[in-house]
């Protein structure tokens, strides 16, 4: 499928899932990080026409994805006249988190304690807005190795590009458009403060995994294999305790 059919499809379920709903959503909610999945979910939506407000929500993050945030940002305003932008710091509020857990301490929990802040963050603004939060996951992340504990994604509403690869993601960000330092940068989560990028985190690069899950003879399938099961928690249901008699 061509990118331009791609855009225009994820488009269009945009739209017609707000129309869905019992109450349409008067705007759209993303984060924007500076990374390349946040900027294609960002600018499909901005594409709508649906009021779109995109949010920066820095907590100790590296200058050059923070810069890269609001450059997009200030792409989007001058292409598209229905995006609101905000920069909300958050680290006061991590810092504060922080300091009152320390008896907790633990790197990984406090890196995703920044996503869910921001999602709460998030979840806010789209409330008081009467919005919907919308996500950033890919197919990769979301359904092939649960890395998906990302920049605001803690929860979602609707998550438009789920079922896009990295590489079709990277594709779209070529037919929009979107700001070419973006599309070179690395991608990473922005949740560690030695600044390692998802490579680093997961061993192997997007091309290599996606490689690994159309072919089982791949030589990174083992490596996905161990990727995916120690993350397959996330990709199913929370476990309920069910009473057969009730």
């Amino acid at each position: 499928m061509k990118a331009s059919d791609r855009i225009n499809i994820i488009k269009d379920w945009i739209i017609e899932y707000c129309n869905s709903m019992k109450t349409s959503s008067s705007c759209l909610v993303i984060g924007v990080s500076g990374g390349i999945d946040s900027a294609v979910t960002s600018t499909i939506c901005s594409m709508t026409n649906k009021k779109t407000i995109v949010v920066s929500m820095p907590i100790r993050q590296n200058s050059t994805q923070y810069n890269l945030s609001l450059d997009h940002q200030d792409w989007l305003k001058k292409n598209y006249n229905n995006v609101e932008s905000y920069n909300i710091s958050l680290e006061g509020v991590f810092g504060n988190f922080k300091k009152t857990l320390s008896n907790f301490d633990n790197d990984l929990g406090f890196a995703n304690s920044r996503s869910r802040l921001r999602m709460a963050t998030l979840y806010q603004i789209a409330q008081s807005k009467s919005g919907i939060v919308v996500g950033t996951g890919n197919k990769v992340e979301d359904f092939g190795v649960g890395f998906f504990t990302k920049y605001g994604d803690g929860g979602v509403d609707i998550s438009p590009i789920a079922d896009c690869t990295k590489t079709q993601v990277w594709e779209m960000s070529k037919e929009l458009g979107i700001i070419e330092s973006i599309i070179n940068a690395k991608p990473t989560d922005g949740l560690w403060d030695d600044n390692r990028n998802d490579e680093d985190q997961l061993g192997l690069s997007y091309e290599q995994i996606e490689e690994a899950m159309k072919n089982k003879k791949s030589k990174y399938f083992k490596k996905y294999i161990s990727i995916r099961e120690s993350n397959l928690h996330k990709m199913k249901p929370i476990p309920v305790c069910k009473f057969k008699d009730e």
